[in-house]
């Protein structure tokens, strides 16, 4: 096992992996911006080093920072939480050349499954359904409208390297699609540099259920059951549960199925989540592969009692999986509502001061965070600042303990998301759940 490890992250997650680093026995180090240096990770980690101003590409994203700091701090491997550089091949290989761990999969893994394409291609030859469309990029306008005739419209245009709603363009007819093919190739240049887009066919309002998966360098592979993510606005997700309310014990093992098939597919060691869209007939298919923990983690570890983080860390430092399919059983029910410091009807966000800061408790609630009273929300990174966690032996007593949290929840001197919870968990169709999929934001009136 690691003696210390580096974490190349900022808040919550950042805290996440120090705490199962001091329940593992590892010392840590933090790595922070000039403008991050009273963050509480800074103050819990061994030991600290800045290495750089503000701006995350000086900062956060800045590797050669980032490898100075791990060699002048001795630290043995690097865990890069999720965002920023957690899912980039160039510097998990240049982690390896300097001789140091980088926890998370191989790059040719991140190469293999980050590319879209590459991905769709390598999931279908493990048996894993794919929505209708292109297994490969789409060069000009002309192709892109034949193949939409062939698929039906509507379509959606994907770029190759996108993420987070970038680089996405649904088309409902020919007479829009050159305009949004354009669209789509240009955020793709703009925000991953690299303009290649596919096109599949697009499926309307389904539900986003996404598995868990835990893999080890031994060839094991394991999933921890499925998420359902589909309380999103704008490709963003806002609440996550688990179990999926409407899946079934058959379909929950063929997704798993799937899952480990496509992981396996690559030789995948570490953590990663397999998305699926999930139409109303119960039908699913393949949309992407996170190599990399997720934000929404913890309602997974709620109901199995897995630590995903620690077994992240063992399965990096080369120890087999501690468990096997049989071990995993799903208990209760788990939601998180994502904390954002934003206006919460016009998403703007609001950086600023917090003046009074009261977090819930009680059975079977959890906050991640890394915020305090007379902390700054700073401008320059995500607004998102707590995922507030709960956990019940049903559904609907998840759903009444969340509201109960949230109504307990004080962050003072800048607005938050909470009012814009609060009013999910009252809403009859989100508290009845069956119907709610990625169309449930555009029909809540907020």
């Amino acid at each position: 096992m690691f003696k210390k490890i580096l974490i190349a992250n900022r808040g919550e997650i950042a805290l996440r992996v120090i705490r199962a680093c001091k329940e593992l026995g590892i010392k840590t180090v933090a790595v922070h911006s000039d403008v991050d240096s009273e963050s509480l990770h800074v103050k819990i980690a061994d030991e600290s080093v800045c290495i750089g101003p503000a701006k995350s590409a000086d900062s956060y994203l800045n590797m050669q920072a980032i490898i100075s700091a791990a060699e002048v701090t001795d630290a043995e491997a690097i865990h890069p939480g999720y965002g920023f550089l957690s899912e980039n091949a160039e510097f998990a290989e240049i982690c390896a050349k300097c001789g140091i761990n980088f926890i998370g999969p191989t790059a040719e893994n991140m190469r293999r499954m980050g590319d879209k394409i590459t991905a769709r291609q390598t999931v279908t030859l493990a048996g894993v359904p794919i929505l209708p469309g292109t297994t490969d990029s789409v060069v000009s306008v002309e192709a892109a409208q034949k193949i939409a005739a062939d698929i039906g419209f509507p379509v959606i245009i994907k770029a190759t390297a996108g993420g987070g709603g970038k680089g996405m363009k649904i088309v409902h007819s020919p007479a829009s699609l050159p305009n949004a093919f354009a669209m789509a190739r240009a955020e793709g240049q703009a925000g991953f540099g690299n303009p290649d887009v596919y096109i599949e066919k697009f499926c309307e309002n389904p539900r986003h259920v996404e598995i868990q998966i835990l893999a080890d360098k031994h060839g094991n592979v394991i999933h921890l059951g499925e998420r359902d993510c589909s309380v999103q606005r704008r490709h963003q997700k806002l609440i996550e549960e688990a179990p999926c309310p409407v899946l079934s014990e058959e379909l929950r093992k063929k997704m798993g199925d799937c899952a480990v098939n496509a992981a396996k597919a690559v030789n995948y060691s570490s953590v990663g989540t397999v998305e699926f869209l999930l139409d109303a007939s119960g039908d699913f298919f393949f949309m992407e592969m996170n190599t990399r923990v997720q934000v929404e983690h913890p309602v997974t570890e709620m109901i199995t009692g897995v630590d995903i983080i620690k077994e992240q860390i063992r399965s990096a430092a080369g120890l087999p999986l501690r468990f096997t399919q049989e071990d995993i059983k799903i208990q209760g029910h788990s939601i998180e509502c994502r904390i954002n410091a934003e206006d919460p009807q016009k998403f703007t966000p609001c950086p600023g001061v917090i003046d009074g800061y009261h977090p819930p408790g009680g059975l079977g609630v959890r906050v991640e965070s890394a915020i305090y009273d007379q902390y700054r929300v700073l401008p320059y990174y995500d607004s998102m600042i707590a995922k507030l966690v709960v956990h019940a032996d049903t559904r609907e007593e998840a759903v009444k303990r969340m509201a109960r949290a949230l109504d307990e929840y004080i962050i003072g001197g800048i607005k938050t998301t909470i009012p814009l919870h609060q009013r999910i968990m009252a809403n009859a169709e989100f508290s009845e759940g069956k119907s709610v999929d990625t169309g449930f934001m555009d029909r809540f009136v907020y």
